[in-house]
């Protein structure tokens, strides 16, 4: 059996500088989640959302981004679930993406708030009709007693709403507004790169390397 512990990669794809690196952190991810795009990595719009509730356990879970600007990063989710209840508890979060065919990792940090509402009813009829039923079939987080709950749901909801289902008042979107970005790019012989930008005033990003 093979042990993990020798389970080893030398990473040699790219470098990552202060000088070829955008003095702003949006351009540089910008720049970087199209390359992952282009590259056809899988879900390259895949991100772990780090949340800490008020019993101090942080936990995690994979959610997809669904807008980017200067006011932040933007997801969907349910409001009940345990992200939203973390969130409602404590609204600071992180966010990190993982291209690892590119051998990349940003790492964003921030205050969360919810989009407007005006915002998220758009991205809510935007999305495919199966997808706006399950938002009201799924009690997302909670205990069921098997798969067909959420079948059951499912049909209710499908019956009820037919092809207009209203977005779900437990429904809609969260935008992180970042205070920290961290960008690694693998190198040989574990000497990464790995650049922070951290907020200092309005709009003022300090660029910096971190040893890796």
């Amino acid at each position: 059996m093979t042990s993990i512990a020798d389970i080893r990669k030398s990473y040699e794809r790219a470098e990552l500088n202060e000088e070829a690196s955008h003095a702003d952190p949006l351009t540089q991810f910008d720049q970087w989640l199209t390359e992952a795009i282009a590259s056809e990595v899988p879900e390259p719009n895949a991100m772990t959302l780090a949340t800490v509730g008020c019993d101090l356990r942080p936990s995690t879970r994979v959610v997809l981004i669904k807008g980017y600007d200067a006011q932040g990063i933007v997801w969907y989710t349910n409001f009940s679930s345990r992200k939203g209840q973390e969130l409602a508890a404590n609204p600071f979060a992180a966010l990190q993406f993982h291209w690892v065919e590119l051998e990349r990792v940003v790492r964003i940090e921030g205050v969360v708030e919810k989009v407007s509402d005006a915002e998220a009813d758009a991205y809510f009829h935007s999305r495919p009709l199966d997808s706006r039923i399950g938002a009201w079939a799924s009690p997302q987080s909670e205990v069921i007693s098997g798969r067909g709950v959420l079948v059951a749901n499912a049909a209710k909801y499908a019956a009820q709403f037919m092809l207009n289902p209203p977005r779900p008042p437990h429904w809609g979107g969260y935008r992180l507004k970042p205070d920290n970005w961290q960008f690694w790019q693998g190198r040989k012989s574990r000497l990464h790169d790995r650049l922070r930008y951290r907020l200092e005033g309005e709009g003022q990003w300090v660029r910096e390397r971190l040893a890796p």
